[in-house]
């Protein structure tokens, strides 16, 4: 099968559907790669790129008599009248956007797979370009709002003085947000967010950066997917009581198939201090600002910049063609039969159900909905058989245990009993006060706070010092035991203090700013 890869139309964009590597392995699995010429110059990948690796460069109409059609961007109407009849298309569609694609790919019996609607199950992680996008785009936001910000994003404290933190908030803890808090956070900058999923907390807390709690109980009912009018108005006062401390804003809450909310209003700007940045990600969708322009970067009378840029990932074409193609690899690998020769639309499968929006003339979209009862029943018994497993596991090790440490004390009981008998009188109470240190300094140990394990540390090593010490007094007695056991003991103790000092100077250095 013939597989084109068309330059890209679209104004701006960058990006290559698959790169020279992913075509290596497209080949590898029995394919002929047709790459039109010049279709990877944006991205600095050269036509001889591809010829390297066993590709063919073809011309613009060559290209689209391939078996599949691999792009980024949706189809141009033109576009979708020079792909042939009876073939397969790979790429972001956005059918609710685009409901005309739908009915011209269906005429011309084109099997569309849109890279835009992968379900969110674990299984096809792999193939989520989405979220591959989202991840960079939320990156370059914060590099963009850092090169259109008036200073550093990190507190410095220099001889000439101290500067603070630039103070950011992340409206919106999906893959964006979260890739723009981990990002401002490694700059240095202080982070709150906030998202109406109460169960993102944890992974905004977990990157460093602050989760704000909504003070207002709005309606929990459909809360990935709606956005009703009290969940809008917490939002936004929410965002009032932060927003004139705040230095930049990254906002990316977007409603499927809708308009996004307008969440920052015209007074909440002109509270902003002046040089404030708001870098609007859902701009595309018209934006959670009032006054952001596609594309545009909007100055107001206070001097607040409110970018609108889209489609970020172009700004970064080599890493974004990276992970498109690797998504596209992992979605071809799943259509492709056993004997690797065609490829095999599965309706039973759930990723393929759910990506597919037209096929034998007829538009399937949007799929059925992915039955989640089952899925939380199944993940519910597995958790249950994975707890019952985990008990009978505790169970056999609690009772091997149990019986080991009885063993332990009989042999141990058994051994000392036997040296007593060879000691002098006078060295018994000695010996008794040693076996009670051991049990005293046993708990006393375990019980020792984590904080102050390194002046432990410090502990030991003098105390083994004094213990080497006495050991060396001892090593030119007569008795071949004793010296036996000087050698053992200065043996050991040189390696608790030349270990200690180790793991104490690594600890030390961790305090150390290169």
């Amino acid at each position: 099968m013939i597989i084109g890869i068309p330059k890209e139309k679209l104004s701006k964009e960058t990006r290559i559907a698959i790169t020279p590597i992913s075509a290596k392995k497209l080949i590898n699995l029995g394919f002929t790669i047709f790459v039109e010429k010049n279709a990877g110059k944006d991205a600095f990948f050269k036509d001889q790129d591809f010829i390297d690796i066993g590709a063919q460069i073809v011309n613009d109409n060559k290209i689209w008599n391939s078996n599949i059609i691999i792009k980024i961007n949706p189809p141009t109407i033109e576009e979708i009248k020079l792909i042939k009849n009876n073939s397969v298309l790979i790429s972001f569609i956005w059918p609710s956007k685009n409901p005309f694609l739908l009915k011209e790919l269906a005429i011309k019996n084109i099997t569309a797979i849109s890279m835009d609607s992968v379900p969110r199950i674990s299984r096809a992680q792999s193939i989520d370009a989405l979220s591959s996008m989202s991840n960079l785009t939320g990156y370059r936001s914060i590099i963009e709002s850092a090169y259109l910000f008036g200073r550093s994003l990190n507190g410095q404290i220099t001889a000439a003085g101290k500067t603070s933190s630039a103070k950011i908030i992340v409206i919106g803890a999906g893959v964006a947000g979260l890739s723009a808090i981990a990002t401002a956070r490694s700059l240095g900058a202080i982070v709150k967010a906030f998202d109406t999923r109460k169960e993102v907390k944890e992974q905004i807390n977990s990157m460093g950066a602050m989760f704000l709690q909504f003070k207002q109980k709005y309606n929990d009912v459909n809360n990935n997917k709606t956005f009703d009018s009290n969940k809008i108005n917490s939002e936004i006062k929410l965002l009032s009581t932060y927003i004139k401390e705040t230095d930049i804003i990254i906002s990316t809450a977007l409603i499927p198939g809708k308009k996004a909310p307008i969440l920052i209003n015209n007074e909440m700007i002109k509270n902003m201090k002046p040089g404030s940045i708001i870098f609007d990600l859902a701009a595309e969708n018209g934006g959670n600002c009032i006054l952001t322009q596609k594309n545009k970067i909007v100055t107001t009378e206070n001097n607040v910049k409110i970018i609108g840029f889209i489609n970020l990932p172009s700004k970064m074409p080599i890493q974004a063609s990276q992970l498109y193609s690797n998504n596209v690899i992992n979605l071809i690998k799943l259509l492709l039969s056993k004997d690797n020769k065609k490829l095999n639309i599965d309706f039973k499968d759930e990723i393929i159900r759910n990506m597919i929006v037209t096929y034998d003339k007829k538009i399937i979209w949007p799929a059925p909905l992915i039955e989640e009862k089952k899925f939380e029943q199944t993940l519910e018994n597995s958790q249950k058989l994975k707890i019952i497993k985990k008990n009978i596991q505790n169970k056999k090790e609690k009772f091997f245990l149990k019986y080991i440490k009885q063993y332990c004390f009989m042999i141990t009981s058994l051994f000392f009993m036997y040296i007593i008998r060879f000691i002098p009188k006078e060295t018994i109470p000695h010996f008794i006060i040693f076996l009670l240190s051991c049990i005293v300094g046993y708990y006393v140990v375990w019980n020792v706070s984590h904080k102050l394990h390194t002046p432990l540390m410090s502990v030991t090593n003098a105390i083994s010092g004094i213990i080497i010490i006495g050991a060396i007094f001892q090593i030119n007695n007569n008795n071949i035991i004793i010296m036996i056991l000087s050698f053992l003991g200065i043996l050991v103790s040189s390696i608790n203090i030349f270990g200690g000092l180790t793991i104490t100077q690594r600890m030390l250095k961790m305090f150390h700013k290169n």
